[in-house]
C-alpha cells in the first residue's frame, strides 16, 4: 500500500467517504469516543456521516441520552455511546488526573477540596436535574467552593472522571449536567484488560491504517498498555509496513472510488485521532491548521484524502456564507465539490448556502 492510499482507507473506515450506520449513536459506537470540545463542530463530524441528517436530528439524539457528551481521552470533551461511558472513564481518568498535578495545585485543588466539591455537585443534581455550568458555579460558590480562573471546570472535570457527572444539550451556549446514575442504567463492568482491548479494536477497526505509536497518543494510556490492547485486538486486523512504519488495520480492503471534497470540523477525529498527520497533511501546512500549535484546529478542507485547505463559515439570516481558504488553487473540480459539499453543510443546519 503506498502512503497516499492510506488516507482514503482512513476516510473509508471513519465512515466520511462510506456510510454504513443509520443513527448518531451507531456512528458514536464505531468510532469509539469522537472530540466533543466544539459543540457545534462535534454535531457536525456525527452529521456528515449520516448523509441526509439535521443538526436538529443529533441534538435530539444528545437530549434523548443517545449519546452522551464528557470528558474522555487527555482530559478532552468527547461524544461516547452510552454503554461506553463507564468503563472508558474508568480506565483514562488516573492518568489524566496525575498528568494535571501541577494545574491543580496552582488552583489549590486537594482531594479534599474534590471531596467537598463532589458532594455538593451531587446533592444539586440530585431527582433527575440538569443544571448548567453557570448553575453549577453558582451553587458551588454558595458553598464556599471558588470557581474563577478555571477552577470551576476542573472541579466539574473531577467530578465526571469519578463517575458522577456527564453533560447533556446546550442551553445558550452554556452546557448542562447530569447525574450519570440517573441519566443512564447500569451495565455490565470491564476489567482494565478488557477495556484496553476494547478501545483498541474500536480504534484500530474505524480509524485504520494507523500505528501503535498514534494509538497510544490518543488514547493517552500507558504505551505498556497501548501495546498489550494491540496485542488483544490483532486477529482482528491486518499490517503494512510503510516507509519504515508498522499500521494496523482491519483486514477488508474496500475498493477506493474517487472522492469528492469534504468539509471536516476543526476537531474531527480525522485529524485528531492521529498525533502524525504526515498521511493526511503535508507537514509545511501544519501551522495553518492549527496556527502556533495552540490546540485551536480550523475546519478544513480534505479533497482525495488530503487536508488541501481550510474553510470559514459565517451565518447570517437564515444562510451561511462559505469561504475557502486552500493552501494552493484548488481545480475546478475541486471548486464545484467544494460548492457540493457547503450546500450539504448548510442543509445539516436547515439554511440555504452562499457560496
Amino acid at each position: 500500500m503506498p502512503i497516499s492510499t492510506i488516507a482514503l482507507h482512513r476516510l473509508y473506515n471513519q465512515c466520511i467517504s462510506h456510510h454504513p450506520f443509520q443513527n448518531p449513536a451507531e456512528v458514536v459506537t464505531w468510532l469509539g469516543a469522537m472530540q466533543g470540545q466544539d459543540y457545534p463542530g462535534a454535531k457536525w463530524s456525527v452529521g456528515l456521516r449520516l448523509p441526509g441528517s439535521t443538526d436538529a436530528q443529533i441534538e435530539k439524539a444528545i437530549a434523548d441520552k443517545a449519546i452522551i457528551r464528557t470528558w474522555i481521552m487527555r482530559g478532552t470533551l468527547h461524544f461516547v455511546a452510552p454503554v461506553d461511558v463507564r468503563w472508558m472513564v474508568k480506565l483514562v481518568a488516573q492518568r489524566v488526573i496525575a498528568g494535571a498535578a501541577a494545574r491543580y495545585r496552582e488552583l489549590e485543588i486537594d482531594d479534599e477540596v474534590v471531596s467537598h466539591s463532589n458532594t455538593v455537585l451531587v446533592n444539586a443534581l440530585q431527582g433527575g436535574k440538569h443544571l448548567t455550568r453557570a448553575e453549577l458555579f453558582a451553587i458551588l460558590e454558595s458553598n464556599g467552593i471558588a470557581t474563577q480562573t478555571q477552577r470551576g471546570i476542573h472541579l466539574l472535570q473531577r467530578a465526571s472522571y469519578a463517575g458522577l457527572l456527564c453533560q447533556g444539550i446546550m442551553e445558550r451556549n452554556n452546557p448542562t449536567f447530569m447525574l450519570l446514575e440517573e441519566a443512564l442504567p447500569p451495565v455490565p463492568s470491564l476489567s482494565h484488560n478488557e477495556a484496553v482491548a476494547e478501545l483498541a479494536k474500536r480504534y484500530f477497526i474505524s480509524r485504520g491504517p494507523t500505528t501503535l505509536q498514534n494509538f497510544a497518543d490518543w488514547s493517552g494510556l500507558l504505551m505498556t498498555d497501548a501495546r498489550a490492547g494491540l496485542e488483544a485486538v490483532k486477529p482482528f486486523l491486518i499490517s503494512e509496513t510503510i516507509d519504515g512504519q508498522t499500521y494496523w488495520m482491519p483486514p477488508s480492503m474496500p475498493t477506493l472510488p474517487a472522492h469528492p471534497v469534504f468539509l471536516l470540523p476543526g476537531f474531527d477525529e480525522y485529524v485528531l485521532g492521529y498525533r502524525d498527520r504526515s498521511a493526511v497533511l503535508e507537514p509545511q501546512y501544519a501551522q495553518r491548521v492549527c496556527p502556533g500549535g495552540n490546540g485551536v484546529f480550523q475546519p478544513t478542507i480534505v479533497s482525495d484524502g488530503r487536508i488541501v485547505g481550510i474553510w470559514k463559515r459565517t451565518v447570517k439570516k437564515g444562510a451561511v456564507s462559505f469561504t475557502p481558504m486552500p493552501f494552493t488553487s484548488l481545480t475546478d473540480a475541486e471548486m464545484q465539490a467544494f460548492a457540493a459539499a457547503a450546500q450539504s453543510f448548510a442543509a445539516f443546519l436547515g439554511m440555504s448556502a452562499v457560496l
